[in-house]
C-alpha cells in the first residue's frame, strides 16, 4: 500500500509491494494445487518465481481466484516455444520508465527485477533433454552410456515449464 500523501518526502510512509506479494501468492497457490514439486526445492522456487513474474508483468494480479480468461492468458504466456524471455525483458523495460516522482522507488518493480535477476543468473542442474536418447529415426547405438546426462541451465528454463504445467492442472 502506498502512503496517503506523495507531497514532498511522501510523509515518510513505507511503500509495501502489495502487487508483487499478491502475484507471488497466486503463483504459489497454482503450484501447490498442481502438487508437482516439493515446495522446499530450488525447482519449485524457479517455477513460483517465473509464474509470479508472468502474473505481475501481465497487468498484475486480480482479486479473488484466477478467472478462466486469466488462466488461459497465463497458459499462453508460459507455453513452450513462447518468446517468454524477450517478453519479460520488454515488459520490465517498459515498467522501468520513470512514472513516479524522482527518488521514489517502486517496491513491486524492485522485487520483480530482483526475481528476474535470480531466474537469469542462477543455474540449476537438470536433465539434458537433448541427450536422453537418439531420435526415433536413428538406430540406437550399442555404446550408449548408463545414467542420465545432466547440464547446467538457467533457473527460468526449468521454472517456466513447471509453471506452465501447474497452470494446466489448476
Amino acid at each position: 500500500m502506498r502512503p496517503e500523501h506523495h507531497e514532498g518526502t511522501g510523509g515518510g510512509g513505507l511503500l509495501v509491494p502489495m502487487a508483487w506479494m499478491y502475484s507471488e501468492y497466486l503463483a504459489d497457490e497454482v503450484l501447490v494445487t498442481g502438487d508437482l514439486m516439493e515446495p522446499t526445492t530450488l525447482e519449485y522456487r524457479a517455477g513460483r518465481d517465473a509464474l509470479a513474474l508472468t502474473i505481475f508483468l501481465s497487468d498484475g494480479a486480480v482479486a479473488d481466484e484466477l478467472p478462466v480468461a486469466r488462466v488461459d492468458e497465463l497458459r499462453l504466456l508460459t507455453a513452450y516455444g513462447a518468446v517468454w524471455r524477450r517478453w519479460v525483458c520488454a515488459r520490465l523495460e517498459a515498467m522501468e520508465r520513470p512514472t513516479a516522482p524522482a527518488g521514489l522507488v517502486d517496491p513491486d518493480l524492485a522485487l520483480a527485477r530482483a526475481t528476474w535477476r535470480w531466474l537469469e543468473e542462477t543455474e540449476l542442474l537438470a536433465a539434458d533433454l537433448d541427450a536422453i536418447g537418439p531420435p526415433p529415426w536413428e538406430p540406437a547405438g550399442e555404446d550408449t552410456e548408463e545414467g542420465e546426462a545432466r547440464v547446467w541451465t538457467p533457473a527460468w528454463q526449468l521454472g517456466l515449464p513447471l509453471g506452465h504445467l501447474a497452470v494446466h492442472l489448476y
